[in-house]
Order: C-alpha cells, then structure tokens, then sequence
C-alpha cells in the first residue's frame, strides 16, 4: 500500500477517487482549498484522510503537501464551461501555476511518482474520431476564452512530460472525457439538463416540454459515468507506463439533442427540442478511443441507459427543492 498525495481531493473526480484509494488500503492526504469542492464529498472517508486546506497556487503549500508521500495524483482544477468563459485568468493560474508548483514540489522532496489529470479538451476540435491519445493538441483562438481550460491542460502535459524525462520514476497522464455523476456542481452538461427539465416541467405541466439547447443538437459526446472514471484512474496509477497518456471514457456516442430528450424522459416526460445559436468554439463530435486502457484492462460496465436515470433524479431533487425554496421566498 502507497501513501499518495491527491490535489484537488474535495473535487468531484478528486473525491471520488479517494473513497476509491482509501477502500484499497491507500494512506491518502488531500490539498484542496474548497474554493469548488466541498468536504462533504469526502464525507464516510474524511476521519480516514489527512486532509490539508490549501490552495494549489501557493509553492509552499503544495510543498508542505508533497513532503513524505510515494506519489501524487494531480487533479486540482478549475473545470466547468461557464468558468472557462467568465474567469479564464483564474482557469490558467490554477491550472499552469499549480503544474509548476507540483512538478517543484516533487523534485525538491524526492517523490517520483506522478500522475496528472489532463482533459480531452486539450484537443478540441479532433481531426479522428474515436480518437486516439496521438492526436494534435491545440488551441484553435488564443481570442476566445473557452480555450482558457484546454491551453491550461495543453501546458500542463508538456510541463509533465518534459520535466518527467528526468528526474521521476514515472509521469503518467490521463484525459477524462465527460465523466458524470451526482454531486458534480451545476456547470456541466447533465445537471444543466436535469435543471433545466425541472424549471421546464414546472412551467409545462402537460404536453411535450420545450427544451432549448444550443445548436441543433446533432453535436455528439461520449459520457462515462463517475465509477468507470474512477476505475480508468485506479488503472493508469496502477499500471500506467512513464510518459503514458491515457484515455478516461466510454465511446458510447450521443447526440446533444438526444441527450436532453433521455434527460426530460428520465422525469417521466417527453421534450420537444428547440434548436438555438451554437456557443462559440463547441465541436461537433467527440469520442474516445480508449483501445490504451484497454489494453491494460479497463472495460467501462455502466452504458448511458443505465447510469444516466439515478443521476438525473440526484439532480432533479435538489433543483425542486430550489424551486420550492424560491417558492417559499417569493411568498
């Protein structure tokens, strides 16, 4: 058993994989500053934990955090569309300013194991799809602030493995792509949905329900739920290789619009899909190829039809209680 570091451990994915670690008889530190994250998350495993609060920008915090663990699990950053367009200085400070912070640490105190999360928005637009690790990576407008997330994890892969080649044992890195599951914050696109079809429901309590999206909907993604990532994950720090780069995903494809029709359908309704103007900088098309984590024996187990229900009905009660809390203000 391994005593690791996981920045960003009261984040979704974070927190997720340290239920994971601590239930495989991991010792686990945590550096978070809960600016996203809550403890909560943690919530069964947080006596099991040491858990420091910290933030990922601060040198000496993220040294003090590194000090005497095997190995660090980086995944400290600020996700979530709408951040990437209303606060992109703050998506690049924590994502390029911690990378260095975590690389410094880690040299300075000896520890050679590091795995960084990266995204698949590194890549945007993909010329391939399913598609490969070996794409390009790019950033397609320095003008257009969505771009502030994917540049941040472009930069962070070339820090790694660059500063990886000497050094470290090992420097593994993973995409995720679209990983989704209760308690992932609003700014995603299946609790947007779940909300959305409340609010819409509630305004149309009979019918088809109008639901508004943006574009006409034929953009595909590839959703994979929380307990496959973390599955993926606990495979890359297991058996990853140095300099690896992994896929996180299920190539499973699904349309936006038939995405918000299976969401509305999920609360017992049927959505009569309004098409709107497309967000600039969206692709239409994305999907993984995860044949690397395959072939180190991850299968992802749980297909839309089966994880999106639960996840849905999490969101759905809780933005029905926002609407009664409203309710109740109003009155």
């Amino acid at each position: 058993m391994k005593h690791y570091l996981v920045t960003g451990g009261s984040g979704f994915i974070g927190a997720a994989l340290v239920h994971r670690l601590v239930r495989d008889g991991h010792r686990v530190r945590v550096l978070d500053d809960n600016s996203r994250g809550h403890t909560g998350r943690l919530a069964g495993v947080l006596d099991d934990v040491e858990f420091v609060q910290g933030d990922i920008r601060d040198p000496a915090a993220v040294r003090d955090a590194v000090r005497g663990v095997d190995g660090v699990l980086h995944l400290a950053a600020v996700n979530g569309t709408k951040h990437f367009y209303e606060k992109p200085e703050v998506v690049l400070d924590v994502g390029v300013r911690g990378m260095l912070n975590v690389l410094d640490a880690c040299r300075a105190d000896g520890v050679g194991d590091l795995v960084v999360a990266s995204s698949s928005e590194a890549y945007q637009t993909p010329p391939t799809v399913p598609t490969p690790e070996e794409v390009p990576l790019v950033v397609p407008d320095v003008l257009n602030a969505r771009y502030s997330y994917g540049g941040s994890k472009l930069i962070s892969e070339l820090l790694a493995i660059n500063w990886g080649r000497s050094g470290f044992d090992r420097v593994a890195i993973f995409r995720p792509h679209n990983v989704y599951g209760p308690d992932m914050g609003w700014e995603h696109v299946v609790p947007e949905f779940s909300r959305r079809a409340v609010e819409a429901i509630a305004r149309h309590p009979n019918g088809a329900v109008p639901f508004p999206i943006q574009g006409d909907g034929g953009q595909t993604r590839a959703f994979v739920h929380i307990d496959d990532a973390i599955d993926g994950i606990v495979t890359v720090v297991d058996k990853g290789e140095h300099l690896g780069i992994y896929h996180i995903g299920n190539p499973e494809e699904v349309t936006i619009a038939d995405l918000a029709r299976r969401t509305v359908a999920c609360l017992g309704r049927d959505a009569q899909i309004v098409p709107g103007p497309a967000a600039p900088g969206g692709t239409d098309r994305r999907s993984p190829d995860i044949a690397k984590l395959q072939a180190l024996g991850f299968a992802p187990r749980i297909p839309l039809s089966a994880g999106l229900p639960e996840v849905v009905k999490w969101y759905a009660d809780r933005a029905r209680a926002e609407l009664g809390r409203m309710g109740q203000a109003a009155e």
